[in-house]
């Protein structure tokens, strides 16, 4: 990732941020950290993004294997999941650089969780707790894989600016899981 700082040093806010912080209050900044951080995930040790895809991908499974096993209501739900976590990652995200010090900051999550729920839109039909430990799991391993290796153009729209360059990488490697995964499993399932 590109971890390049923006315009002021790690940890301070611009004059704007420390000025909503005081009208908002603390609640508010901690709710908005809260949904940054993937509810929390952020800030767990090592590799918080791929706690934050896990915990998207644990969901799915959950509701595939038991709750919501039709494949329409599954695409729902990840859409809803998606495009919320989208939203939330273009409004905060400026807020979020400027916290956390940095462009694209670890911490960050809520990227990863409008990925992970992309990546698994529009999967085959599962037939019990074992097929969607496979799907959850493949749409796991692959959003995982292309967000970390970043292929063209994953890389390069990292450098859109604010909350749109934090997601819109994670959005373009969900494409390339979502692509392969459907491949892969409506040959398997």
């Amino acid at each position: 990732m590109d971890k390049t700082r923006p315009d002021n040093p790690a940890g301070s806010r611009s004059p704007e941020e420390e000025a909503r912080s005081r009208q908002d209050g603390p609640a508010v900044d901690t709710l908005r950290l809260l949904l940054v951080t993937g509810l929390g995930t952020g800030y767990l040790p090592i590799a918080p993004g791929t706690w934050a895809s896990a915990a998207v991908a644990g969901l799915y499974i959950l509701l595939a294997g038991g709750v919501w096993s039709d494949p329409i209501d599954l695409t729902i739900a990840m859409a809803v999941l998606a495009v919320v976590s989208g939203v939330i990652c273009v409004v905060l995200g400026r807020f979020a650089e400027h916290r956390f010090g940095m462009k694209d900051p670890g911490r960050v999550t809520i990227d990863e969780c409008a990925g992970q729920a992309a990546t698994l839109l529009a999967m085959p039909a599962v037939a019990g707790w074992g097929q969607a430990l496979i799907v959850g799991g493949a749409g796991f391993l692959a959003f995982r894989l292309f967000d970390i290796l970043k292929p063209p153009p994953v890389h390069w729209l990292e450098k859109v600016p604010a909350g749109w360059g934090v997601l819109i990488d994670d959005l373009a490697a969900a494409v390339y899981a979502n692509i392969l995964c459907q491949i892969v499993l409506r040959q398997l399932l």
